[in-house]
């Protein structure tokens, strides 16, 4: 008998997410296997308030959980499901006091977990490296839900993004300068964009991002992620650094170019979308705007 076999029908799931953006984004497929195998269980997200709007409108998720040790006791869970990992899930999820606590088994301090999930690899049957969607996803076959297909991740916009013009979404921006393209070839692929395929490009960037470089085109800084998604479900297509909006991108279905500098486009590529992923292994600054304006061309024609 599995572990899910053992829980009511109705029961109550904590999912343990915390943060980063792409991650929450990434473990919406995952959600959607386990709703699918306990169609009448209540699922929560504990999630920092910043990542909320990953979560909202997603029929999946029946709540949205503070990070705070009163809601973990509150939530009443059944199980709860770690995929964070670090000091502060491992506590929450203590505090939860369920009869289950799964967490995968490399996690540190793993007396919390009483579950403890292998490996993807192992899991799965396989050899080769995951992305991070079949990671997060594995744990919910190893818990017992069917093996099928993991699904596209799952976002929901609840509004229409105002505009003219079909346009494309460009991120110009990322978590650390290896992984950021220099702004003048975002300017050439902007200029290919608007002149070549009439598409206006707009660029966005987190609280606190310095877009003035963009200025010929419209920019958006720092609005909520309800903003950002209602944009990019409008989008026609998305260019980026790789980064959190580049997987909201794909949870929409975006064709899109995103470009790797440090991190390992394996585990990290666009999911379940028409995508082309650009490595620069003699770094960000010697990939040229060439390389990207005909990755370009080729997903705006795969669309």
């Amino acid at each position: 008998m599995s572990l899910l076999d053992q829980l009511p029908r109705t029961a109550n799931i904590l999912v343990v997410r915390l943060r980063s953006l792409g991650d929450c984004v990434l473990t919406t497929p995952a959600i959607r296997i386990l709703k699918s195998a306990l169609p009448g269980a209540r699922i929560m997200v504990m999630v920092e308030p910043r990542f909320e709007g990953v979560f909202q409108g997603n029929p999946d998720v029946s709540a949205i959980v503070a990070p705070e040790s009163g809601a973990a006791l509150r939530a009443g869970a059944d199980l709860t499901i770690n995929f964070h990992g670090g000091t502060r899930s491992l506590v929450l999820t203590a505090l939860s006091h369920a009869r289950f606590r799964a967490g995968f088994a490399h996690y540190r301090h793993g007396w919390v977990h009483n579950v403890k999930i292998p490996t993807a690899q192992r899991i799965l049957g396989i050899s080769r490296k995951v992305h991070t969607a079949e990671h997060l996803a594995s744990a919910i076959f190893f818990l017992g839900a069917p093996r099928q297909e993991i699904p596209r991740a799952c976002l929901f916009a609840r509004t229409e993004f105002p505009h003219s013009r079909e346009y494309a979404v460009i991120h110009p921006m990322a978590s650390a300068a290896a992984k950021t393209w220099p702004a003048a070839r975002f300017l050439e692929v902007a200029a290919h964009l608007d002149r070549g395929l009439g598409l206006e490009p707009v660029f966005i960037g987190g609280p606190g991002e310095d877009l003035r470089a963009f200025a010929p085109y419209r920019s958006l800084v720092g609005e909520p992620l309800e903003t950002t998604k209602s944009l990019l479900a409008g989008a026609s297509l998305f260019i980026g650094n790789d980064s959190g909006p580049a997987h909201m991108a794909a949870a929409f279905g975006l064709p899109a170019v995103v470009l790797f500098g440090a991190s390992d486009p394996v585990v990290w590529a666009p999911w379940k979308t028409i995508a082309e992923q650009i490595v620069a292994p003699d770094g960000m600054a010697a990939l040229p705007a060439s390389r990207v304006i005909e990755a370009v061309d080729r997903v705006r024609v795969k669309a």
